[in-house]
């Protein structure tokens, strides 16, 4: 969604502690971690402590490092922390992080903007206007994608929140120019398409996570925002964004993107939430205000985190 940008220019360091300072970040594969993508790569004993995020149907789902969690619980007691996210109200309520409940979450790819866990209704009208003016409406995206999608490789075919559809693919039998020819048809449409692990994404132009960012930005006076994001819908993001981090992995990192503000970890999997949340700190920590968070994890007074401490 266009919406007014998030910066103009990318200040340094100094700059930025300076300044109101909003934290928006995507989570899944960059704060939080399946099983699957952890990308524990040491030996079993070195492994770090996990604290389990989310569960779902009963059994866990979600983790980040401890050191991670305590991190990103002082982080939002310090800062307007925004979570943003691609998932479902529904599916973000299954999450729980550490700190402080947020006051703002973004959802739907910032077509659900949360205010204190509720759906804000001047942000839905604002959306549903921006897309019924400027995209073609959602059935006619869902009955191309159904049509043209072969059962062989067609895994499961869903809607999200009223707004934007996706298809869960076998990878592997998708024919080489499928998507290629569906961003054709979609984008003359005002929709674009994005391939992600085994989705593809149909998500209407406007509908971007960088609007919703800049809408509480608006609300809340900050006039920083830092971000971090590994996929190809959280590019807009990180180009609005005066601070961004992307992870060593993900679709970002796959296909070689980079922007001058934004820094490229070398750390992937589990390591890489981390990192990013360490360095939002770093980047949020104003002088007179305690010692910055050391590089080994310590909190700003220099006292270890432990489970206690990630407590959400």
């Amino acid at each position: 969604m266009s919406g007014r940008p998030l910066a103009h220019h990318h200040p340094p360091l100094e700059a930025l502690r300076a300044a109101p300072l909003l934290v928006a970040s995507d989570l899944d594969r960059t704060l939080i971690y399946s099983a699957p993508a952890l990308g524990l790569a040491m030996p079993d004993a070195e492994a770090p402590r996990l604290l389990c995020v989310e569960t779902y149907e009963r059994k866990p789902l979600s983790y980040m490092t401890e050191t991670a969690a305590g991190l990103l619980a002082e982080l939002a007691g310090s800062t307007t922390f925004v979570p943003t996210t691609t998932r479902t109200r529904e599916q973000y309520r299954r999450i729980h992080l550490p700190g402080p409940a947020p006051e703002f979450a973004i959802c739907a790819n910032g077509g659900q903007l949360l205010v204190h866990g509720e759906s804000d209704r001047d942000w839905q009208r604002t959306v549903a206007e921006r897309l019924a003016s400027h995209c073609a409406p959602l059935e006619e995206i869902r009955t191309h994608l159904v049509r043209t999608a072969d059962p062989a490789w067609l895994l499961k075919e869903r809607t999200a929140e009223d707004l934007f559809a996706y298809l869960v693919v076998e990878r592997p039998l998708l024919p080489d120019t499928w998507v290629k020819d569906l961003a054709g048809w979609a984008g003359e449409r005002g929709w674009t398409v994005s391939l992600q692990g085994r989705k593809i994404y149909a998500v209407p132009r406007p509908l971007t996570k960088s609007a919703a960012v800049a809408e509480v930005a608006r609300r809340t006076g900050a006039s920083v925002v830092l971000a971090a994001g590994d996929s190809l819908l959280d590019a807009d993001l990180l180009l609005a964004a005066d601070r961004g981090w992307r992870p060593g992995h993900g679709e970002l990192a796959d296909t070689g993107w980079h922007a001058p503000h934004v820094t490229a970890l070398d750390e992937r999997g589990v390591a890489a939430g981390e990192e990013i949340t360490r360095a939002f700190l770093h980047a949020a920590a104003a002088p007179g205000h305690g010692r910055s968070p050391a590089p080994d994890g310590s909190g700003a007074d220099g006292s270890a985190v432990d489970a206690a401490a990630a407590g959400g």
